[in-house]
């Protein structure tokens, strides 16, 4: 539950503006590419400081830091519901990122201290997933502009609840600062494009299937809400089976194969049933590579593992903060966004080149720098 919770709070913010983009666009009188802002505003700091956060939990120990990740969410989306100004929100998820950033990398290391499988890296993600597609379905059901964010100050409160009845994790062996290991390392660099390709661009997508189904497919808002919901959600259940599929390279290729076809076949906007078997499609298949790619690093580095997966999930962090903004003004065009799902189908295919497999490759902690 400590883990969860942290994981639930993470995951939760990255699709809570976009479940209802078109009403804050209404509510605040800016355009959709603004309402992007809202989520690139998150994930600046929530790029930004994964490695800091890491080398944080590292030091100062998981549960720590994600308590203090938690208190900061909550604050921050508490204060963005005494003003209805865009630039305030923004700096407001500017400031949640901060807690964020240090929520999902904590509760990374928090799951592997206390567990330490690569099944438990997917249930965790799992769990993650299904907060940001749960996010889609429910925040559009609460029809007023605070709705993604007091929605999100209560997810953090509950959480900040649920990790103080949470066990402590073994203690961290102490270092003085000079010792921290730096985790520059090429062999990261493929695991981080594969969580890119899978979480990144799934919650990109999942940023705007609501506006492609309302606007392009003419389906209500709540209709697109449960089926765009798919994308995300459905991560609860391939997660964890991506815990098994750490040795095996070729179905995890599969998968990418698979998302991007899902993908394309949203860009079609319609008949709903397609859309709904296409977003399942994309969300059972995005889920695998997580599991791989977190446990993967840990493996590569277990002199500095929450390090190293901060550094995995920056990266995909910093896809979704170009391309959430990317694909929103793709809406401006006669495509009403069908362009910009053709072209992430696009990348989400070429990842599938650069899948490693990293069985036996923790090594040293000085190799591949």
């Amino acid at each position: 539950m400590g883990g969860g919770a942290l994981a639930f709070t993470a995951g939760f913010n990255v699709s809570n503006v976009g479940a209802v983009a078109d009403r804050v666009a209404v509510s605040y009188g800016i355009g959709l590419a603004v309402v992007g802002l809202f989520t690139t505003g998150l994930f600046v700091t929530h790029a930004a400081l994964q490695v800091p956060m890491g080398r944080l939990s590292d030091r100062l120990g998981a549960r720590l830091v994600g308590a203090a990740g938690l208190a900061i969410v909550a604050a921050a989306s508490a204060a963005a519901l005494g003003w209805k100004e865009a630039w305030f929100a923004i700096g407001m998820r500017v400031v949640a990122g901060v807690g964020t950033a240090a929520c999902f990398v904590s509760g990374a290391e928090y799951t592997r201290a206390r567990i330490g499988s690569a099944v438990a890296q997917g249930v965790y993600g799992a769990t993650s997933m299904a907060a940001g597609g749960l996010a889609l379905a429910l925040v559009p059901l609460w029809n007023s502009w605070r709705a993604p964010f007091g929605s999100a100050a209560i997810v953090a409160a509950a959480g900040l609840l649920l990790l103080a009845l949470a066990p402590r994790a073994p203690a961290a062996q102490p270092r003085v600062r000079d010792e921290l290991p730096t985790v520059v390392d090429r062999r990261l660099l493929p695991l981080a494009a594969m969580h890119s390709a899978s979480f990144g661009l799934s919650v990109v997508i999942g940023n705007w299937v609501v506006p492609l189904l309302h606007r392009a497919g003419g389906e209500p808002v709540e209709v697109a809400g449960v089926a765009g919901a798919l994308v995300l959600f459905l991560g609860v259940f391939s997660r964890p089976l991506g815990g098994r599929l750490v040795d095996r390279p070729a179905l995890i290729r599969l998968s990418f194969v698979a998302s991007a076809a899902g993908i394309a076949l949203l860009a079609l906007a319609r008949p709903l049933p397609l859309m709904v078997a296409a977003s399942a499609l994309v969300g059972l298949a995005a889920g695998i590579p997580f599991a791989p790619a977190f446990a993967g690093a840990q493996r590569l580095r277990p002199d500095a593992p929450a390090a190293a997966v901060g550094f995995v999930n920056m990266i995909a962090a910093a896809t979704i903060l170009v391309g959430t903004p990317l694909v929103g003004l793709t809406f401006s065009l006669p495509s009403d966004g069908r362009l910009g799902f053709l072209v992430v189908a696009c990348l989400c295919l070429s990842t599938a080149f650069v899948v490693r497999d990293v069985r036996g490759s923790a090594g040293t902690a000085d190799s591949g720098r």
